[in-house]
């Protein structure tokens, strides 16, 4: 009975993850709340690592026609400098920059912003920031397209990638709110953001492969592991889904409207 309570456990932690990865409201804030909530205490990153990776694949398979239309477009220009493929090229051009600030203040901070911001209270205040931000960009439609962006676009963005480090900023928050703020259309802005998720995301797994392979209680948590991972992985599918269409609408501040509730809430009782 105990073995399944704990399977449920971590069945939930990967609907929590992968629900919250997409959408604007922090999957880390969401996976601090959740495990505080179920007594579940992660040592080291075997969890953190598996979930983004699943979500990583998800995301990838949405995006599957955008990523090979890039790539595709990116060595074309590089072999024959023909201006119908320069904008995919500098479109990967600037998912390279927008990746670097992310990058760095994880290589360099991560573990001490982590220590210092994991908390309940933390989380709380990130999402009321995320829900301010939320609210001064609804109304927001830009132009810009693909062949539209600078660097100063992606610098900016990145940056916004890299604030979202710490706990309760959401990374897709953050990122489409730069993306809008800068001016990006909304389909623009949501392709940008979760392409530029790819390669800080892949750059996580790999540096944390080794916790897996070190992780001493890996046979013992293989099943709680893969069902989170598995559950994971549908649920940010179908949230990446959801927030496509939302997107579509215009209707980021209903999301608002939740980081406010769930800040207050954490605020008032955890």
């Amino acid at each position: 009975m105990e073995t399944f309570v704990l399977w449920l456990k971590y069945l939930f932690l990967g609907v929590v993850q992968g629900a919250t990865e997409p959408i604007p409201v922090s999957s880390s804030g969401h996976l601090i709340i959740a495990q505080k909530l179920l007594g579940l205490k992660q040592n080291g990153l075997s969890f953190e690592v598996l979930t983004n990776s699943a979500s990583l694949i998800a995301i990838c398979f949405i995006f599957r026609q955008e990523i090979g239309k890039l790539i595709s477009g990116a060595f074309r220009y590089l072999l024959t400098r023909k201006a119908e493929y320069r904008s995919d090229f500098l479109f990967c051009v600037y998912i390279v920059i927008g990746t670097v600030p992310a990058a760095v203040a994880a290589a360099l901070f991560k573990d001490r912003i982590e220590e210092i911001f994991s908390s309940v209270h933390t989380v709380s205040i990130g999402l009321l920031v995320t829900g301010v931000a939320l609210w001064l960009i609804r109304n927001l439609r830009g132009r810009k397209l693909d062949g539209d962006l600078s660097v100063k676009d992606a610098l900016l963005v990145g940056l916004a990638q890299a604030v979202a480090l710490i706990p309760g900023i959401s990374r897709s928050g953050a990122t489409v709110i730069a993306s809008i703020a800068v001016g990006m259309k909304q389909e623009t802005a949501l392709k940008f953001s979760f392409i530029l998720y790819i390669p800080i995301s892949v750059g996580g797994i790999v540096l944390g492969a080794s916790d897996i392979v070190n992780d001493p209680n890996r046979a013992q948590m293989a099943i709680p592991y893969l069902i989170a991972f598995l559950t994971t992985l549908v649920a940010t599918y179908y949230s990446m889904r959801w927030l496509m269409g939302i997107m579509a609408r215009g209707n980021l501040k209903y999301f608002s409207y939740y980081c406010f509730a769930a800040g207050i809430l954490l605020l008032l009782f955890l």
